[in-house]
């Protein structure tokens, strides 16, 4: 049976006054290696060796190996690059190769979707036609959603250009699904999280949806930013309540020139803090706000970068609760939120500052300042991490032990007894299958109501692939925020877990995420869910050392976590509103006996039988992607950042490109 060979590239002979040609045809360029040198020449020349130089082509690019004794001259632009013997240079569409200084030049045109010049089987056709096939949907809906406008959802000339049939609401027709939209005001459903709108994306994919503003509002005397990137140009033009405020502490991740600009450009009366980090390779990645108010404090625990970039073109996620000053009956009380939410800010190192509190006066706040707060109502339990090295008492305090911890100690429906799990996140480090099963070990903790261990499930890594990059809203400048090398992205033991990243009932299909969560499932049940900024590493996360008795992180991480046996039913409380909250349970309140047997977590696809019934004791979570997810096929390739990609994106750009992350403007 012949074997197949997918064209990617050609080399076309090439002549202009500077260089001097020869007789050639052009020389196609296959998937895999290529040996180029006199045989590909229509005259021969002795000068060139018969394996002149090699091509390596994949999606990623072409890789250019000087084989022979005489240099080569690649033209990038107006660049020269010489190379001599053993050298390599990397390649893209347009660059010219001169085999021989100033002889024997050629251009590389890519291949958009590659072409098959030899199928040797029926699998392999049906697979490249619907490659192909989903590649123009997926650029023809990724230009469709360019030109919707965000305010009013209507579709432009462009839209009807590009083929994509969009429905009254301007939903596409190949991304309808049954899925319900969630629809509800901000503030009003603490116990769930929500998504960021989107700028571009149909009226109904940003229902429920918020944008900063939704979040700091009110009349706020205090407020903390925490964050790895802040950019003030943007938050101040997108929050401008932040210049009202009397106290805003930045704590950051920020350095060098970046730090710079932070300092240079943050009003005069802001504070900067950034946590110290005793660990090398350590970040400060929690990404939260607190924010006092004259009757509470409001806590959010978010996924975005304080940039204009993140809370625009990506999928992100937030969480926020309001909770009340203690009052007497109250008073000298704490709660497991209470302990871990100090304990954190405290961790932080971070002194305090004094200011004038209305009614109170003169007030330092600091860590200990916020036990003066009823934390009891919350209905999420927080995972933090901080860097050190964690032993004894606190060696299940922080990441993934902290994570197994409260997982042990919770019961959850039978129904996910060995069920699967999915790993969702914007960043990968360097793994191996010795940590992959340690963090396992934490995830699949916890245990029916018949006390039966859940055991370990079936786990999926949900990765864009580098079409999806490709064909995102942003093009190929939405894979610098999924950094991560290809040293990381191309381990073996890694393959038999990717999934796809699909989100077309959110309307998020191109939409790239930096968000993360970590869920166990079984269909369109939830048995918990985390949101937070963690990626899947080791310094996230912690790595266990001697023999389990010492957790190692190496950065500052914090999430959310929701469970079912959290969520009582009761009245909600608002800083921003007098107003009592509209509670989903509260019709259930004199029914409820044990809230984790009755109360169920869903997705937003979840279709009840008796739905009007069921509404009652059912939360549903706007889970972005679809799940479960489907895995990868043979043909999909996991993005990864340090590779060169020559098919153009969205908006006809290559990969490797400079990617503008600070200021006002969105980024192409």
């Amino acid at each position: 049976m012949s074997r197949s060979r997918l064209k990617l590239g050609v080399l076309y002979p090439v002549r202009d006054s500077n260089v001097e040609g020869e007789l050639s045809e052009p020389i196609d360029i296959f998937e895999g290696f290529n040996a180029i040198g006199r045989s590909n020449l229509t005259t021969a020349n002795k000068q060139l060796s018969r394996k002149h130089i090699s091509i390596y082509a994949s999606d990623g690019g072409f890789q250019v190996t000087v084989e022979g004794q005489n240099p080569i001259i690649v033209k990038k632009g107006t660049h020269r690059h010489e190379l001599k013997r053993s050298e390599k240079i990397s390649m893209c569409a347009g660059d010219i190769v001169e085999l021989l200084p100033g002889k024997l030049a050629f251009q590389l045109r890519d291949i958009s979707c590659g072409e098959k010049v030899v199928l040797n089987t029926t699998e392999e056709k049906k697979m490249l036609a619907k490659r192909k096939r989903q590649e123009l949907e997926d650029e023809a809906l990724a230009k469709a959603l360019q030109a919707i406008e965000d305010e009013h959802g209507q579709t432009s000339h462009a839209v009807h250009a590009s083929g994509v049939k969009l429905d009254d609401s301007g939903t596409s027709s190949s991304s309808k699904s049954d899925c319900k939209q969630l629809k509800f005001t901000h503030g009003q459903c603490p116990r769930i999280f929500q998504l960021l709108k989107v700028k571009g994306l149909p009226r109904w994919a940003n229902t429920g949806c918020l944008d900063i503003q939704d979040v700091i509002e009110g009349n706020i005397f205090f407020a903390l930013l925490s964050n790895y990137m802040v950019d003030i140009e943007w938050l101040l033009s997108a929050c401008p309540l932040l210049e009202q405020i009397p106290q805003v502490v930045i704590v950051h991740g920020e350095g060098g020139s970046s730090l710079d600009r932070l300092k240079m450009e943050k009003p005069s009366h802001w504070l900067l803090h950034k946590p110290p980090l005793p660990l090398s390779y350590g970040t400060h990645h929690s990404k939260a706000m607190v924010l006092l108010y004259q009757t509470g404090v409001r806590v959010i625990v978010h996924t975005a970068n304080l940039i204009y970039v993140d809370w625009n073109n990506k999928t992100q996620g937030l969480w926020m609760q309001d909770f009340p000053y203690k009052n007497e009956d109250t008073k000298g009380s704490t709660s497991l939120f209470e302990e871990d939410f100090v304990e954190y800010l405290e961790a932080l190192q971070w002194n305090g500052c004094n200011l004038h509190v209305p009614g109170s006066g003169q007030m330092k706040i600091n860590a200990s300042f916020f036990r003066k707060f009823d934390f009891s109502k919350a209905r999420v339990r927080l995972i933090a991490s901080v860097p050190g090295y964690h032993q004894g008492q606190k060696l299940r305090k922080w990441g993934h032990m902290k994570l197994r911890s409260i997982l042990e100690n919770h019961h959850f429906d039978k129904r996910f007894v060995k069920s699967p799990l999915v790993y969702q996140f914007s960043s990968l480090g360097s793994l191996d299958e010795k940590w992959l099963s340690e963090f396992s070990m934490s995830t699949c903790s916890g245990y029916t109501f018949e006390d039966k261990p859940l055991g370990p499930g079936h786990m999926q890594i949900l990765w864009p692939t580098v079409e999806d990059v490709r064909c995102s809203i942003e093009g190929y400048a939405a894979g610098n925020a999924i950094p991560s090398p290809l040293k990381n992205v191309e381990k073996e033991f890694l393959q038999k877990y990717w999934a796809r990243w699909h989100a077309e009932h959110t309307g998020r299909n191109h939409a790239m995420p930096h968000f993360k969560s970590y869920v166990r499932f079984n269909g369109q049940d939830l048995a918990w869910f985390l949101l937070t900024s963690s990626n899947l590493s080791k310094a996230a996360w912690g790595a266990l050392q001697k023999n389990g008795s010492q957790l190692m992180i190496r950065s500052y991480e914090l999430g959310v976590l929701f469970l079912p046996s959290m969520q009582g039913p009761e009245e909600g409380f608002s800083c921003t509103d007098s107003r009592k909250l509209n509670d989903p349970l509260k019709e259930t309140s004199n029914n409820l006996t044990s809230p984790a047997e009755i109360i169920r977590f869903v997705t937003s696809c979840y279709q009840g039988q008796h739905e009007e019934l069921e509404e009652k004791t059912v939360l549903k979570f706007p889970v972005p992607y679809k799940l479960p997810p489907d895995g990868y096929n043979k043909l999909d390739v996991p993005w990864s950042w340090d590779r060169h990609y020559t098919k153009p994106d969205t908006y006809g750009e290559l990969w490797p490109r400079v990617v503008k992350l600070y200021g006002t403007k969105q980024d192409k």
